[in-house]
């Protein structure tokens, strides 16, 4: 038996025990010898074999598919949290997650980023700047010094004035559509992705080949470097990071390398 395997199982038996039989249309009684659900209601809410549900909690190595984990999350009635901890314990994609959490205000994001010196934007699901403090639009002339929206890719890729600003552009350019593939990896099929892409494609030549390539990279930290029209060349350590409850944002700090 399989670490996950059996964390699974333990996983799905600790909730079961949790859930109220009378809040799911069972009887209560006096009869029931265990707290909770018992296997075979869970098997009856999720419309599965009591024995293959048996199981799964016992931890045996059997094929637990997608569907199956969808039905399992609805019939416990999980939050956000608990259906991303059992189809990660299972080893699959969840295809059809739960509606993310209401957008972070701009405001907030923006004010957030007042308290940190160095240059720092934070990036939304489709690489748009939500925020950004006033580091960074110092360091980005020409891009978020200028009126908005902004968007990191398009200015990469689109702005005369990036090729210029950013040390290396082919190779940084390679690598961030490597990095917004991967980035997109969970939502390729959104509309919403597949217009943004497509009309990206279409102006720029260079991320058409590049998001033909279809490499994936994750977005890592690391030297990056500007020749600034006025304080001439600047070297900055990238670091991003991702917000628990918004997976899709991404606050992103160059800190000076001296």
């Amino acid at each position: 038996m399989s670490i996950r395997r059996k964390e699974l199982g333990d996983f799905l038996a600790m909730l079961r025990s949790k859930c109220i039989p009378a809040a799911f249309g069972f009887p209560a009684g006096s009869r029931r010898r265990t707290q909770g659900l018992r296997r075979e209601e869970v098997a009856q809410l999720a419309d599965i074999s009591p024995t293959w549900y048996a199981w799964i909690e016992q931890g045996r190595d059997i094929n637990v598919s997608g569907d199956a984990l969808d039905r399992l999350a609805r019939a416990l009635r999980m939050d956000r949290t608990q259906r991303a901890y059992l189809f990660e314990l299972a080893g699959r994609r969840d295809t059809s997650p739960p509606p993310a959490d209401p957008a972070l205000p701009a405001a907030l994001l923006a004010q957030l980023l007042t308290d940190i010196a160095a240059p720092a934007y934070v990036l939304g699901r489709y690489w748009e700047v939500l925020a950004f403090n006033q580091a960074a639009q110092a360091l980005f002339v020409g891009w978020l010094d200028a009126p908005g929206p902004h968007n990191l890719l398009e200015y990469v890729f689109l702005a005369t004035g990036a090729r210029d600003l950013v040390e290396d552009w082919e190779a940084r350019a390679r690598r961030l559509a490597a990095e917004f593939r991967a980035d997109s990896r969970a939502s390729l099929d959104d509309p919403g992705l597949e217009a943004f892409v497509a009309r990206l494609a279409a102006e720029s030549p260079e991320f058409a080949e590049y998001w033909r390539r279809h490499d994936v990279l994750e977005r890592q930290g690391g030297l990056r470097g500007f020749h600034h029209p006025t304080r001439g060349h600047l070297s900055f350590q990238q670091v991003t990071f991702r917000l628990v409850d918004h997976d899709e944002i991404k606050l992103v700090m160059l800190t000076p390398v001296v």
